[in-house]
């Protein structure tokens, strides 16, 4: 059973509108279907944006933050929880551990490290939790193609598509949740 989500994205207030408004849909739904967020604890950007629709929506949010970032005035105080860690790994290692799936919006390296993380450790059978990519607008067409070459270059195992799905819409994303949390 779904019951949290931690999401991976960007922390940037200049992305395209329409990640703003996947990030917006991807919140309210989570706040209907009583799923709790688990982010990086940022009030800017999607991070921000997506937690701000889970709040608004009467969800609950925790944030995990790392000191440094705190300090530079980036934390999200208005959530319902505010964890204030001293590293990036101890920030990765509570992200990973309180979610229950991974939704990974657009984002940059941060993101993408995340990611690769993730993708890693189901890789080598350290979780089996459903990652799903929000592929808005096209946005990871290039990585997928990416892991279609190491693929190919045999670098990973046949089979590796299986450790993900791709959605191009919060609501895509919204549905698949309600399947998985059906079976």
């Amino acid at each position: 059973m779904i019951s949290s989500v931690t999401v991976y994205c960007s922390s940037s207030g200049k992305a395209p509108g329409s990640y703003f408004d996947e990030a917006s849909a991807l919140g309210s739904g989570l706040a209907e279907r009583n799923i709790g967020l688990v982010y990086g604890g940022g009030h800017v950007g999607l991070m921000g944006r997506t937690a701000d629709a889970v709040m608004q929506g009467g969800g609950s949010v925790r944030g995990i933050i790392p000191r440094f970032l705190e300090e530079k005035e980036v934390a999200h105080y208005g959530i319902t929880e505010l964890h204030v860690v001293e590293t990036m790994h101890e920030r990765k290692m509570l992200l990973t551990s309180w979610a229950d799936a991974f939704v990974i919006l657009p984002g940059g390296f941060g993101t993408l490290d995340e990611l690769m993380e993730i993708l890693t450790w189901k890789h080598l059978g350290h979780h089996d939790k459903p990652i799903i990519l929000l592929n808005v607008g096209g946005f990871w067409n290039q990585l997928l193609g990416f892991f279609e070459r190491i693929a190919g270059d045999h670098m990973v195992k046949p089979g590796y598509e299986a450790y993900y799905e791709i959605c191009d819409s919060a609501e895509a994303v919204l549905s698949l949740i309600d399947r998985l949390n059906q079976r």
